[in-house]
């Protein structure tokens, strides 16, 4: 596949299984940087090649093969994500930035070889499950968004959805880290707010963070 194709399917899987859950062409052609024409002449391509399923209009949808197609790619960046993590103590948006490099030169023999040298790993540094050698994801989410989590419960952080620079430099800078255990305090529902308390720190965050800190009852 070409690093355009790869893209293409990833934006696609991720779109579909996140919040977004928006898969038009267009929608994809904006995340990539790319026309809507542009894109809508790869989702045709893809659809011959049984990638993916392409209507006019419609949400694009992959098909099993796409879906381990784009499962392959997610597996590398993941891999290549933990690795760096762990040699070189990067952060997580410097990880992200260079594992969106790497994924696309990567064998399959080679992603197996960190994946052993790393002792199989299931999630990445984000919390994020990394796939099976088969294109297959076998741990089960049961976290939920810092949002929803109720007032008064210890919880572990279990996954940081996001690829922004100054979300992770402000978790950084108040111990929010995946596995790191934080107290709810109090959910201001009316104001979309929740307080916390993590380590030695008491904050209250907006939605805009706690709809993409997800967590795990302790």
């Amino acid at each position: 596949m070409s690093v355009a194709v790869e893209n293409f399917i990833k934006a696609i899987y991720n779109n579909d299984k996140h919040d977004i859950k928006d898969t038009k062409p267009g929608n994809i052609a904006k995340q990539l940087g790319i026309s809507s024409a542009a894109a809508t002449d790869m989702a045709k391509k893809l659809a011959i090649k049984d990638v993916l399923n392409y209507e006019k209009y419609q949400q694009l949808q992959l098909t099993e093969k796409g879906t381990k197609m784009a499962l392959n790619v997610i597996r590398k960046h993941r891999l290549w994500e933990s690795l760096l993590f762990k040699l070189f103590d990067l952060s997580l948006h410097d990880i992200h930035r260079e594992a969106e490099l790497l994924e696309h030169q990567t064998s399959n023999l080679l992603a197996e070889k960190i994946s052993a040298y790393l002792g199989h790993p299931k999630f990445d540094p984000h919390g994020d499950p990394i796939p099976n050698a088969n294109g297959e994801i076998t741990t089960e989410d049961t976290s939920v968004s810092l949002s929803e989590a109720k007032e008064g419960r210890n919880y572990i952080i279990s996954r940081l959805m996001s690829d922004d620079k100054e979300f992770f430099d402000f978790c950084a800078q108040n111990q929010i880290r995946y596995r790191n255990e934080l107290k709810v305090l109090k959910q201001f529902m009316s104001n979309k707010m929740t307080q916390i308390s993590i380590g030695t720190n008491t904050m209250v965050l907006n939605e805009d963070f706690t709809k993409i800190i997800y967590v795990e009852e302790n």
